[in-house]
């Protein structure tokens, strides 16, 4: 446990650009968890069964069910979340991974949920203490991932966040299991973080989350097209990112003005 450090520095690109591949399975891992999480799937022919172009998630944030179909306009329905958000996971010891860490990080499942896109959008970069599951039930599941993952990476959480998490599995499960780990690269002892003689302060109240429209964008950013976002150097722009519009994204893979 220590103090959020500075967000300075942080871009989607330093956990690395776009899905990987990180077990050399033919598939990205973005299809590779919607081949896990997804029902009734059916597949683009010619792709050995990776790439899914229709299912069926039972969304674990919600509790709704959301019939996915591939498209421009229809595939950002369900997104993949980072369940430690890698802004977040910037901000608490990833500045002192390596950059395949990093990338382990980002494309590891121990770390990824098929999930409502709308929702996850509206979680933004938020941690534990300004941001759970809507859906009660599964809150219990998504705090001990949260842990499971930071303990695997030799992340840490602020205070408020740890609090957050001791009250959600103190009141309602204290029985909670680790979610068992199901591959990526996990981060030697020696090679951890190491908390600065200094920590960065916590902040006495922890601001509330931002706040997105359906595109995931937050209010206080606009791009007009893929021009002016790499006019601003935000270019590529993944979901979640300030600015964020599914009209970027034609081809309905998370990541836009590539």
């Amino acid at each position: 446990m220590k103090g959020r450090a500075p967000k300075t520095g942080y871009e989607r690109d330093l956990f690395g650009s776009g899905w990987k591949d990180p077990d050399r399975n033919g598939c990205d891992a973005r299809n590779d968890m919607l081949n896990r999480d997804l029902t009734d799937r059916t597949h683009k022919p010619g792709t050995r069964g990776c790439v899914v172009t229709s299912g069926v998630l039972a969304d674990p944030l919600t509790a709704t069910t959301i019939n996915f179909v591939r498209g421009n306009a229809t595939s950002t329905a369900v997104q993949i979340d980072h369940v430690v958000a890698l802004s977040d996971a910037w901000q608490k010891g990833a500045q002192q991974l390596t950059a395949d860490q990093r990338e382990s990080f980002a494309n590891d499942p121990l770390n990824l949920l098929a999930t409502d896109g709308p929702t996850n959008a509206a979680k933004g970069d938020s941690d534990a203490a300004s941001w759970l599951p809507p859906n009660k039930s599964f809150r219990c599941e998504y705090v001990a991932l949260q842990t499971a993952v930071k303990a695997k990476y030799g992340l840490w959480m602020t205070g408020a966040e740890q609090d957050a998490v001791r009250s959600v599995l103190t009141n309602s499960c204290a029985d909670q299991p680790v979610p068992e780990d199901q591959g990526g690269v996990s981060v030697p002892v020696a090679a951890r973080p190491t908390p600065t003689t200094e920590p960065a302060p916590e902040p006495a109240e922890v601001p509330a989350p931002k706040q997105a429209t359906p595109d995931g964008q937050e209010s206080n950013v606009f791009y007009q097209n893929c021009s002016a976002v790499r006019a601003a150097g935000a270019a590529p722009i993944h979901i979640g990112d300030p600015g964020w519009d599914r009209k970027f994204d034609r081809d309905g893979d998370g990541i836009g003005c590539e």
